[in-house]
């Protein structure tokens, strides 16, 4: 019989889990106090533990990390109230399988969580991760940083939470947050992608809230904008650290209250969109210059995800190589057929400021200009060629020829939907 732990001050919620889950045929043992979790933890093993994040005399991070240090396979739920919501987000971040906010208005969501928790595959690695990802254009491999970002994108998929996802340009930041979408409920609705630099400031307003007839000169009739387009489903606002002070008031209020005026109107419409923001500026600085408002950066900042730069992931490179010279060749009659292990070499010790889309377009134009069989080091370009400390850099190869060795970690993220 599965054994399940419930922490809460609340005497009514241990009351109702208990109920609940005996009626299902769990044994479930209650506490009110992070006192006695601390004591029971100690004396006894559970498979599932549901935790108060705040208790009178402990918190649920603390009781976590103890459950963690002593029974790491029994799996953690976090109780919390929306003001707690970024904690909870970081206990899933520090071990936790999941969060449910109070009040639980969907029970049967809460036992589906539960008996999911419970189960022996509950949010492995399995083939299903690894579809779910490759339909977003996400090829997973085996490193641990990749795998942990994209575990965690998946969970949170399903939470109506804001995401903050920051990277590097060129790391793939539309990429993953198409990822979050199509894995959440919302993912059957629009996803609605837009630029913030790459649209004027007057441009944008119109853009996103939408215009009525009148509004300007030009404005034949009304228009939708992108937050009407994109309610019940996703609106990605890349680059939102370009966005002027002006718009940020506006987008602060959207994020707040779900309202927003279009241009030129003067009734309230509400939005039921869910917000994904990127940026590759660091926004704390971005605030301590007074060029992006502290109230909206909080606001955005319930769950972060950073994708690490190319350059800190050289083992990744190879695989990069293959898996888009493949790409690009496959059922072409080009003469292309691999890279020369010191032509590897090399890109591996570049620095790829543009990240995965410049290996891509180096790749791209190498097939398309190249015609033989093997890419040399004379056919990249200069600027590849000259990093620093190129000329120093030796091949390390077996008695076969093979490079021996150098690669011994894993994959990351093949982010295959840039090259569309």
């Amino acid at each position: 019989m599965k054994k399940i732990l419930v922490v809460d001050d609340e005497k009514e919620i241990c009351t109702f889990f208990s109920y609940l889950l005996k009626r299902k045929g769990y044994d479930v043992t209650t506490v009110q106090s992070g006192r006695e979790a601390l004591n029971i933890i100690a004396a006894e093993k559970f498979h599932l533990a549901m935790l108060d994040l705040k208790l009178p005399d402990s918190d649920g991070l603390t009781l976590l990390k103890k459950i963690k240090e002593t029974n790491c396979r029994c799996q953690v739920i976090i109780m919390t109230g929306y003001s707690t919501v970024k904690s909870a987000i970081s206990a899933m971040q520090n071990g936790a399988l999941d969060y449910i906010e109070k009040p639980f208005d969907d029970i049967g969501e809460l036992e589906q969580l539960i008996d999911h928790a419970l189960s022996t595959t509950s949010y492995a690695r399995d083939g299903d991760l690894l579809e779910m990802a490759a339909e977003s254009g996400i090829i997973l491999g085996e490193n641990q940083q990749m795998l942990q970002l994209i575990g965690m994108a998946r969970r949170i998929a399903a939470k109506n939470v804001t995401v903050l996802i920051q990277g590097e340009t060129g790391t793939g930041k539309e990429v993953l947050a198409r990822f979050i979408h199509n894995c959440s409920k919302r993912g059957v609705n629009p996803f609605i992608p837009i630029n913030c630099a790459a649209i004027s400031e007057n441009l944008l307003e119109s853009e996103l809230f939408g215009y009525e007839k009148g509004a300007f000169t030009g404005a034949n009739k009304d228009r939708k904008g992108f937050f009407e387009i994109a309610s019940s489903g996703t609106l990605f606002l890349d680059e939102i650290g370009e966005a002027s002070l002006s718009t940020q008031a506006k987008l602060l209020r959207v994020l707040e209250t779900g309202e927003y005026i279009p241009v030129g109107g003067e009734k309230v419409r509400r939005t039921d969109s869910r917000i994904i923001a990127a940026t590759n500026v660091i926004l704390d600085e971005a605030v301590h210059n007074r060029a992006f408002r502290q109230d909206l950066f909080y606001r955005l900042d319930v769950l972060t995800l950073k994708i690490p730069p190319l350059r800190e992931r050289p083992e990744d490179i190879p695989l990069y190589l293959d898996y888009f010279l493949r790409r690009f060749t496959e059922g072409k009659e080009l003469g292309v057929r691999g890279f020369a292990p010191e032509t590897v070499d090399i890109l591996c010790a570049y620095e790829w400021p543009g990240n995965v889309r410049e290996l891509i377009n180096l790749v791209q134009k190498l097939v398309t200009v190249v015609d033989e069989p093997l890419l040399l080091p004379r056919h990249l370009p200069e600027k590849v060629k000259r990093r620093k400390n190129v000329d120093d850099i030796t091949t390390n190869f077996d008695d076969s020829g093979n490079i021996a060795g150098i690669f011994e970690h894993d994959a990351g993220l093949w982010v295959d939907r840039l090259v569309e």
